[in-house]
C-alpha cells in the first residue's frame, strides 16, 4: 500500500502577508491624510477653477483629510494586530495531502 504524500503549509505567512499589505497602504494613506490636514496639499480642482476653492469648500477638504488620516490610522492598526496574531500561529503545519473531490480533467 503507497504511503499518503505529505504537504506542508506555511501558515504564519497566511497572517503576515495582509499584514505587511495592510502596513504599507496605511502608511501611505496616513502620510497622504498628513500632507492634505497639515501641509499645502489641496484638490486639484483647484487648479482648473476660476478661482480657489470654488468647487470644494476648505471644510470640506479637511473633513477628508481627517477621513484619509483615520482611514490610515485603522489599516495601520489592522496590520500590527495581524502581525501580533501572527506571533501565536505555527511555522508551518504537515499535513496528508488529500485528494480532491472533483477532478476536471477525469
Amino acid at each position: 500500500m503507497k504511503e499518503p504524500a505529505t504537504e506542508t503549509i506555511k501558515i504564519r505567512g497566511l497572517a503576515r502577508i495582509p499584514a505587511r499589505i495592510f502596513g504599507v497602504w496605511g502608511a501611505i494613506v496616513l502620510l497622504k491624510g498628513l500632507w492634505d490636514t497639515l501641509g499645502p496639499g489641496e484638490p486639484e480642482a483647484n487648479l482648473y477653477a476660476p478661482e480657489k476653492w470654488a468647487f470644494v469648500t476648505q471644510a470640506q477638504w479637511l473633513r477628508y483629510g481627517v477621513f484619509e488620516l483615520a482611514y490610515g490610522a485603522a489599516c495601520l492598526g489592522l496590520a500590527w494586530l495581524l502581525m501580533r496574531y501572527s506571533r501565536f500561529l505555527p511555522e508551518t503545519i504537515s499535513r496528508p495531502r488529500r485528494e480532491p473531490a472533483f477532478d476536471l480533467f477525469a
